[in-house]
């Protein structure tokens, strides 16, 4: 009785499994959908180009204040190591290595969000 009740039960759930298979492919080709290129105005061309310039100048401008913030955060790991090294005290290297804190935070601060890429109209 109890090997037919899991003959059953495997065959049913081989069958639930076959159907939500067949239902999900069918699901996945009818939900494709169908994009048209248009060509676009000269005035969305120009309007499209002009952004892309602003996304590209932004990027540019992010890249070199990155590049700027961890040679700055470098430069400040640097004294924060020779100022711990040279306390004598633990509040002084307590005080060393916070003040290396707010510097950083203060160098990341200057860098720029993300820019948002245009989107093509």
């Amino acid at each position: 009785m109890i090997m037919l009740k899991r003959t059953i039960a495997a065959a049913t759930a081989a069958g639930l499994f076959a159907l939500a298979g067949a239902t999900g492919a069918n699901a996945v080709e009818t939900t494709n959908p169908v994009v048209k290129k248009v060509a676009l105005t000269p005035e969305q061309k120009a309007a499209f180009d002009a952004a892309r310039a602003v996304f590209n100048s932004a990027q540019i401008a992010r890249q070199n204040a990155l590049a700027t913030a961890h040679s700055k955060i470098a430069t400040l790991m640097a004294q924060r190591n020779a100022a711990v090294a040279a306390a004598t005290t633990p509040e002084a290297r307590k005080a060393a290595r916070d003040a290396f804190k707010v510097a950083a935070d203060a160098a990341r601060a200057l860098i720029p969000a993300q820019p948002v890429r245009p989107v093509r109209p």
